[in-house]
């Protein structure tokens, strides 16, 4: 299975969000990551979707999207070079004792601590997945309280995204 990642530009209307995630789940797609937020042209949003399957499967989930009425344009970001990143939160249970051990583990992901309690301390990390897999790895045996993140959000190296028409489909 072969993950890709994938833009599209929609309407920012009521609704738009359940319908796309409606679709992936009534046509047995998996959602890895979704993220949402606004584009450069107003009125429009842009979702980064992550799911994994062949290119066949990819390909359904395009042509299923293209039929969505709020969907103006879908790109394929992993057939190009991109930039992808992450933002985790990870509250980490750390008495006075070994607190500095933490902190030296922090330091080479250059992350940074967010808030520091008695007890705990929460770490703010950004990157790949990953280094935020790694840092998340050596944080476990040191207790792991609570941990959120925001799933991958991603864009084509250079002008490739850019240059795109409306309703482009690229694969």
């Amino acid at each position: 299975m072969k993950r890709h990642t994938i833009s599209v530009l929609v309407n920012n209307h009521p609704g738009v969000l359940q319908r796309v995630a409606g679709l992936f789940g009534r046509r047995g797609f998996n959602i890895d990551s979704i993220t949402v937020g606004q584009s450069e042209e107003p009125g429009l949003s842009r979702m980064i979707i992550v799911t994994s399957g062949d290119d066949k499967t990819l390909e359904q989930v395009q042509k299923q999207l293209n039929k969505l009425i709020d969907v103006i344009q879908i790109v394929e970001l992993t057939a190009y070079p991109l930039v992808d990143r992450e933002l985790s939160l990870i509250k980490v249970s750390a008495v006075s004792k070994v607190k500095p051990v933490i902190l030296s583990i922090v330091e080479p992901f250059r992350a940074s601590i967010v808030d520091l309690g008695l007890e705990s301390l929460i770490i703010q990390v950004v990157g790949d997945q990953d280094k935020i897999n790694s840092l998340i790895e050596l944080l476990g045996p040191y207790g792991i309280l609570e941990l959120t993140r925001t799933g991958l959000t991603a864009m084509t190296r250079g002008e490739v995204q850019g240059d795109l028409q409306p309703n482009t489909t690229l694969t």
